[in-house]
């Protein structure tokens, strides 16, 4: 670090209270003067670290030039833009600053920006076809906010990105299937013949099943969130996790979509009052979630999807299924009988129509003739086709019935 009395910061031992000093200066909008800040830390690691955030922050040019900044701290600061913006969510910040954490155990996480080469980046890359496309496709996206932002701040001149290809994943892209319709209609055949004593999770997968519900959203719901004279259901919050990856109670749904107030199916209607009444007699259940643990404050979306897991395996053989397949099963059985692709998505808290119509694309495939033909009749019907294409048409059938 810079020796003391210098514009840039120190760091420092606090003999008498035996403490690690980070001291800097910071220039004060009011008196227009600089103004000489000390923050103190147990280990001389800490003060650093603290002491190379302000400055990064600060963007003192002397530093900057001296020291240059490492790639994971262009990363972090990235990430808490958008994280005090309210861009992502804690979950979202929690998961990318892991991701971070990784990178910096690198050589290349801890490179100076203005250091790095394309064929780095591009070997970085390349060592993550194990994983998903869509985690590639993050951290792609990532190393590209990060060098925009040095370009912008005047930290490079030339972006190294731009001769780096994303490469695909060596795994193909999962694909969450539905239920079959015999499937769902054992499943559900099971569940019902089961006593709710015998089998705890039964409400909450009928409810997935048969309203698309995430199981976050499932999970966060209350007594307060049932209207029963109505029946209906108010969808406007969501089980998630902290930076950390405890399990909070989110303050609102996934997207601004997810918020929505989903009519209750009358099959289902029983199930879920029954599980009202054993909110309102559940000890230690303060906000009446309708799916509670005994021992702890929040399900675990784990917990469900093992045990669904476990299940279907068991009973019925199936094991490619997750809970997410039961909001599936939902927004397929809606696109079979007839529901449009509009309501699909109001029904299943979509921020857009393009996501619906991409999640069912196959499901959409399979109806697009019976559409058709709908279409076709109703040329007929409105004598759109005309004297003659209709009269050839009728001879072509007369000639197909004489062979």
């Amino acid at each position: 670090m810079a020796e003391k009395g210098t514009s840039e910061g120190y760091v420092f031992f606090n003999k008498q209270r035996k403490r690690w000093n980070a001291q800097y200066r910071e220039y004060d909008i009011h008196t227009g003067k600089l103004q000489l800040k000390t923050k103190s830390f147990k280990t001389e690691e800490d003060a650093k670290k603290y002491l190379d955030t302000i400055m990064y922050q600060k963007e003192n040019p002397l530093y900057i030039e001296h020291n240059g900044i490492p790639l994971c701290e262009i990363l972090k600061q990235n990430l808490n833009l958008k994280y005090n913006t309210n861009q992502i969510s804690p979950a979202q910040y929690g998961r990318t600053l892991h991701s971070i954490k990784q990178l910096e155990k690198l050589p290349l996480g801890n490179k100076n920006i203005d250091t790095i080469k394309s064929d780095e980046l591009q070997e970085y890359l390349n060592s993550l076809k194990h994983l998903s496309n869509s985690m590639i496709e993050k951290a792609y996206q990532q190393l590209n906010q990060a060098f925009s932002t040095a370009i912008n701040k005047g930290y490079i001149t030339q972006n190294p990105m731009t001769n780096v290809i994303r490469p695909k994943s060596d795994k193909e892209d999962k694909i969450v299937r539905a239920l079959t319709v015999e499937e769902q209609q054992q499943f559900t055949n099971w569940l019902i013949d089961k006593p709710i004593n015998e089998f705890k999770y039964r409400n909450v997968f009928l409810i997935q099943m048969y309203t698309g519900l995430r199981i976050g959203e499932a999970l966060a719901l209350t007594t307060h969130d049932i209207d029963l004279q109505h029946k209906r259901m108010n969808i406007h919050r969501t089980l998630t996790t902290d930076e950390k990856g405890n399990i909070i109670m989110g303050n609102k749904t996934k997207t601004y979509a997810g918020k929505r107030i989903l009519p209750i199916p009358d099959f289902l209607f029983p199930y879920i009052v029954e599980q009202m009444q054993i909110a309102d007699t559940q000890i230690n259940n303060e906000e009446k979630l309708l799916f509670k643990p005994y021992n702890s404050k929040y399900c675990r979306r784990s917990t469900i999807n093992n045990e669904l897991k476990r299940i279907l395996k068991k009973e019925f053989n199936v094991t490619d299924i997750s809970s997410h397949s039961l909001r599936h099963t939902f927004g397929t059985r809606c696109i079979e009988s007839g529901v449009s692709p509009v309501v699909v998505q109001r029904l299943m808290g979509h921020k857009d129509i393009s996501v619906t119509l991409n999640t069912y694309t196959s499901v959409f495939d399979k109806y697009k003739e019976r559409e058709i033909d709908k279409v076709n009749q109703y040329y007929l019907n409105e004598n759109l086709i005309g004297n003659s294409l209709l009269s050839e048409k009728n001879k072509k059938n007369d000639f197909e019935n004489e062979k």
